[in-house]
């Protein structure tokens, strides 16, 4: 007679071999790594609400909150390459483990600022944090290529869609959550108890990631020296127009599309709903997006790929357009809501096409070129936002933005033919 524990993991496991979407769920690494991830990135924009924020309080000026993200996208940038290039060579779970633990650190020292040494934001305002933004950007620059390039190694190649559906799910339920705890809590209980549950919320996976077992990299065909080696994942990128193409239309899309550098702006300025509508606004993307990613996760765009990425682009564009005229604020939350939906779609092709186009021995580099067109354009499009707000204002800057948003979608119809005719269905 079986125990009753396992009579319920069995029962468990046989309801997820029946739906698609839970199947990738029998993996035990997965459970754990997905968690994990989650956490993680409640507690980056749990941070991300309150040093917005705060940095506009000590300063009030715009053009410190697009600082903000150039403080974190500058490190991200200059380490990524030889971060990719890490992530092929050493173990990708040890990578991951030591990169949480400096963020754990980061978020203590801000912790710091505000509990015990509140003198030096008093006397330096906003730079001590860009000083812990810049930082922290190192360990995010070092974690992003390993934490795609083991997600493979869990998983079987069947299975990618699903893990970049969920991937996204994660991301996005941890960045719906995120924005609206980290503004409560800073509205409601100050800030320093806002900075003591970042603190918490990072602490657990840093903590969860020694359950996730490690895993053999795979073996590189050949030896290269170290130089060869940081640009053959760009090399690599740069010759697959269907991977360049998605890249540079996300990239563009983000630098130029991305209001929420603005919305402490927006929020205090034109929608005038305080901090505890800032978190509303700065849910509303990742709410949509986690709607679409778990949506996806049952239905993964494997048809007509390329014209859904194009048109999911373009989407984004014109919510964009219509968020920065928006003078009442359900408009602005749902045209943002609806921002995150198109966004998600976007991100989910662009992953599974990193993950079945990608040879093994690459994912590291390939995933850090990724973080450089992808993750550090969120950063600089903050940067953008804040210097077009200061001579157009931030209205005018987010207009702007989605303009030239659809702008790229209709240039992309013609400098990257091979992406509108993309299937995904041949590469899985």
């Amino acid at each position: 007679m079986e125990l009753p524990h396992l009579l319920i993991e069995k029962s468990l496991q046989e309801v997820m071999k029946k739906n698609l979407s839970l199947s990738i769920f029998q993996h035990r690494d997965f459970r754990f790594f997905i968690v994990a991830r989650f956490f993680m990135v409640l507690a980056v924009n749990i941070q991300a609400t309150i040093v917005g924020w705060q940095v506009y309080e000590l300063t009030g000026n715009v053009l410190d909150l697009g600082l903000v993200g150039l403080s974190e996208a500058v490190p991200s940038i200059m380490v990524a390459l030889f971060a990719g290039h890490l992530a092929d060579l050493k173990d990708r779970r040890n990578i991951i483990v030591i990169c949480l633990f400096f963020l754990v650190l980061c978020s203590l020292v801000l912790f710091l600022f505000v509990s015990h040494f509140s003198f030096i934001l008093e006397k330096w305002k906003a730079i001590p944090i860009f000083i812990v933004i810049f930082f922290s950007g190192i360990a995010r620059g070092f974690i992003s290529p390993a934490i795609f390039s083991f997600v493979t190694q869990i998983v079987p190649r069947e299975s990618y869609p699903q893990s970049a559906a969920w991937m996204g799910t994660s991301f996005q339920a941890g960045a719906v959550i995120g924005p609206a705890i980290g503004g409560l809590a800073y509205g409601t209980l100050g800030v320093q108890f806002a900075y003591g549950l970042d603190l918490f919320f990072i602490t657990v996976p840093f903590l969860l990631f020694f359950w996730v077992k490690k895993r053999s990299l795979p073996e590189r065909k050949e030896k290269e020296a170290l130089f060869a080696s940081l640009f053959k994942g760009l090399h690599f990128v740069l010759k697959n127009q269907i991977m360049l193409g998605a890249m540079a239309l996300d990239m563009f899309a983000v630098l130029f599309g991305g209001a929420v550098a603005l919305l402490p702006v927006f929020a205090k300025d034109i929608l005038f709903v305080g901090s505890e509508g800032l978190g509303a606004l700065r849910a509303a993307p990742s709410f949509g997006a986690l709607v679409m990613a778990y949506y996806l996760t049952y239905k993964p765009p494997l048809f007509q790929s390329g014209k859904i990425l194009l048109t999911s682009v373009l989407g984004f564009g014109v919510t964009m357009f219509v968020f920065g005229v928006s003078t009442s604020f359900w408009v602005s939350l749902g045209c943002l809501f609806l921002s995150g939906m198109f966004d998600s779609v976007s991100v989910v092709i662009r992953s599974t096409i990193m993950q079945t186009m990608t040879p093994d021995e690459m994912r590291g580099r390939v995933s850090a070129i990724n973080k450089i067109f992808i993750g550090s354009s969120n950063e600089i499009g903050a940067f953008e936002s804040g210097v077009s707000a200061k001579f157009l204002g931030p209205v005018g800057s987010v207009v702007f933005g989605g303009s030239m948003t659809i702008i790229i979608v209709l240039l992309s119809l013609r400098l990257a033919p091979k992406l509108k005719g993309l299937e995904l269905k041949d590469w899985v």
